[in-house]
């Protein structure tokens, strides 16, 4: 027997904008919404016209769509109004758009508590509004609201509102965890029963997340035959979010038994795009994406263990459930106190750095990673500065700049309105090609303060970093008391769209910091091809690890 079509319907500008903290405007809903086209999504809901004027402009001038339906979302129509005299039932059904998703009540608490009306009269407001839609010429589709605890609750009640949808000619009817409090195993059995009664090409699943189970619970409504999946990019949503399609479409395309059963618009091609898009909605949303997130993080395909790095590089299989490219992500060796001369090889070859299994330098370098490790240094999250070290003991990295001193003062005072505030002075002077060079810079603190004294003038490579910028700074103390060791991560950023971690480590904070910061800036300049100021003899690593 031939596949099933699995149709992908993303909620992300919609039940997505409920998340707390998220705003989509109009042209990040534009974005957004050709993003999911060019992935190959089958419906893209815009929102819900008339509700709130972002939802409303956009409606009012929506994007063309190659291969997604764009969906307007609505409501049934109100108790004691007909169809055509309910503003917001009119609203979507007057939008561009080709489709229109209606929720209604399935639950007959709700119904009695919410509604307070007869069920009999909601399963009328259902067919009425349903039919509407079908009148106006567009695709139909009903989602059944709290569907799952109704029909716990009432079956008898709860299928008679699915039937209504249906015979009334809805394309779709939805069947909503909407309190995202159902299981897996609860989600297969009931919508096995369901499609005695509703065929399940003609069915859908939307879940919330509230136990975790969103994509466990898609995954088991599509084995029991729905043939329809709603979710968000992320999985954001209301409360604990929605389905996470970033994660559903890989597992229904890539694994057994669903890439053998259905078939979704996902092409080969455009599952690459897959780790793209997710971190073009982190882009949106001004935040860093989720390294961890499966399939799409950058830890997702991350090794770290010696053991497992040398059994990847012989086939990387044994420790990849998926190939990272057939996502757009890619594999990431990472160096640590646990790595062994296979992770050493692997980030070098990454760097771009072809070096012989049997040259000294490999263990010699190895040995070095771990006696910083053991200091404090953590090389697995600041890659930029492990390849900084290695290119370092190979004679690869030019000496741009030689600091000869650097102060920061702190002061707190009061401003000219008299207000009590902090300020933080640096002064840094560099030697550039014989030149000395002294510059003083402000910040809201210590390091900032540095960074824009450091940077203010550095000679011939001020406008190598003119587009640097620092977009995340962590500290970790690594020991107690006031003299702890302390470790300062700091994610950089340019506008290649590059983001570069790098690390410093000292008793002394600010010390840390500027290591760190000194990493990033010399990793822009090494990238970018900047021309070396003096000519520098390679650092030599020690011959043995020392504690």
């Amino acid at each position: 027997m031939g596949r099933e079509r699995l149709y992908l319907f993303d909620t992300t500008l919609r039940d997505g904008a409920q998340t707390q903290g998220v705003d989509f405007s109009v042209e990040d809903k534009r974005t957004i919404a050709n993003a999911l086209d060019g992935l190959g999504i089958d419906y893209v809901e815009g929102g819900w016209p008339g509700a709130n004027p972002v939802d409303s402009e956009f409606f009012a001038d929506v994007p063309k769509l190659k291969q997604a339906r764009l969906t307007a979302f609505g409501m049934t129509r109100r108790p004691g109004r007909s169809a055509s005299n309910d503003p917001g039932l009119v609203a979507v059904i007057e939008t561009g758009a080709v489709a229109a998703c209606l929720v209604g009540k399935t639950w007959d608490f709700h119904v009695k508590v919410a509604l307070g009306i007869s069920l009999d009269e909601n399963v009328e407001l259902i067919a009425d509004s349903v039919r509407a839609v079908r009148e106006s010429g567009r695709e139909a589709l009903f989602d059944a609201e709290h569907f799952f605890d109704g029909y716990q609750a009432n079956p008898d009640f709860a299928i008679r509102c699915l039937t209504a949808a249906h015979e009334a000619g809805a394309r779709w009817i939805v069947l909503c965890d909407t309190n995202g409090g159902v299981l897996p195993d609860a989600v297969e059995r009931i919508v096995r029963e369901v499609t005695a009664h509703v065929p399940g090409d003609r069915l859908g699943i939307h879940c919330h997340n509230d136990t975790e189970n969103a994509v466990a619970n898609s995954l088991a409504a599509v084995r029991a035959g729905v043939r329809m999946v709603q979710g968000t990019l992320n999985g954001i949503g209301e409360r604990c979010g929605n389905a996470n399609l970033v994660s559903l479409i890989p597992s229904l395309v890539l694994k057994a038994p669903y890439r053998d059963i259905v078939e979704t618009g996902i092409t080969a091609e455009a599952l690459k795009r897959l780790t793209p898009t997710s971190h073009l909605l982190d882009e949106v949303l001004n935040r860093l994406p989720n390294r961890h997130a499966p399939y799409v993080g950058s830890s997702a395909f991350a090794h770290k263990g010696g053991l497992h790095v040398s059994a990847v590089q012989k086939d990387p299989t044994t420790y990849e459930h998926v190939p990272p490219e057939a996502i757009g992500n890619k594999r990431h060796i990472l160096v640590s106190a646990q790595a062994g001369k296979s992770n050493i090889l692997a980030q070098l070859a990454e760097i771009g750095v072809d070096l012989d299994p049997k040259d000294k330098r490999v263990g010699r370098l190895l040995d070095e990673v771990k006696r910083r490790e053991h200091v404090g240094y953590s090389y697995d999250g600041a890659l930029a500065s492990f390849g900084l070290l290695a290119r370092r003991a190979l004679d690869q990295v030019p000496r741009y700049f030689d600091v000869s001193s650097f102060r920061v003062i702190v002061e707190r005072r009061h401003n000219a309105k008299g207000q009590l505030i902090t300020v933080s002075e640096a002064i840094v002077k560099i030697v550039v090609d014989g030149e000395t060079i002294m510059s003083a810079g402000e910040g809201n603190g210590p390091v900032n303060a540095l960074d824009t004294a450091l940077r203010k003038d550095l000679g011939k490579y001020s406008h190598y970093l003119a587009d640097l910028r620092l977009v995340d700074f962590k500290v970790r103390i690594l020991t107690a008391g006031t003299e702890a060791v302390t470790r300062v991560l700091i994610e950089s950023t340019d506008d290649t769209g590059e983001r570069w971690f790098t690390v410093g480590v000292s008793p002394n904070i600010v010390d840390a910091s500027f290591d760190a910061l000194i990493d990033s800036i010399t990793h822009k300049l090494y990238r970018d091809g900047a021309p070396a100021s003096v000519t520098v003899t390679p650092i030599e690593l020690p011959r043995t690890a020392k504690r």
